[in-house]
């Protein structure tokens, strides 16, 4: 009797894209082998090829799952009103909190975009330009509005979103700063760097699940 796939193959599968995303991290996508990966998980590695067909199938579904979980994250935290300020504080608290709670998925995505094909490349980044569209739409309604002074919306994206990401790289949970406290200190740098006048209130991050963080 062929073996249907249930909550079993579900599981493996779920095994085997967080275990590629830690070695992968770890080791790079090109050093990393199948054969390294079926024994992290405790399968053998022909077992692999039913959940991903080649390698490169599976550092694309790592990295397109990572971007449409950031934008179902942001579609969630966007806030109704459209204050461009607050807008932006809950897009700053929001890319924050995924990328801490997500640091070697985040690391896989930025460092092996040199690992796809030109046409599976191309729609990771059109992902990537959709999410960030929304960051410059504030900005631009923020300038627009006079509460934001800013030369450059899309140099400035690109900046914020460099310096937010940038965060897996020193962050570590248990140390100096809280994620409360790191989120709080790049929210008034963002603003700073856009020259908004913020209150107290605006500036303080939301608390959330995600800041108790194990990655």
């Amino acid at each position: 009797m062929a073996r249907t796939t249930g909550s079993d193959g579900e599981k493996t599968e779920a095994a085997v894209r967080e275990a590629a995303v830690n070695l992968i991290a770890r080791l790079g996508y090109e050093a990393m082998s199948m054969r390294q990966l079926a024994a992290e998980v405790g399968v053998q590695a022909a077992a692999l090829y039913r959940y991903f067909p080649t390698k490169e199938d599976l550092l694309f579904t790592l990295m397109r799952e990572h971007m449409e979980g950031l934008q179902q994250a942001w579609s969630m935290a966007r806030p109704a009103a459209t204050d461009p300020v607050g807008r932006l504080a809950a897009y700053v608290e929001n890319h924050i909190a995924f990328h801490i709670e997500r640091r070697h998925a985040t690391h896989v995505s930025n460092m092996e975009l040199r690992s796809l094909s030109h046409e599976r490349l191309t729609q990771i980044l059109k992902m990537r330009t959709a999410y960030e569209k929304e960051l410059r739409m504030i900005l631009r309604d923020g300038a627009e509005a006079g509460v934001f002074e800013i030369d450059d919306t899309g140099l400035t994206a690109m900046a914020l979103i460099q310096m937010m990401t940038g965060v897996i790289v020193w962050f570590r949970p248990g140390e100096r700063l809280s994620v409360a406290e790191v989120t709080a200190s790049y929210l008034s740098m963002t603003m700073r760097l856009v020259g908004a006048t913020i209150s107290h209130g605006t500036a303080r991050p939301t608390r959330r699940a995600g800041d108790v963080v194990a990655l």
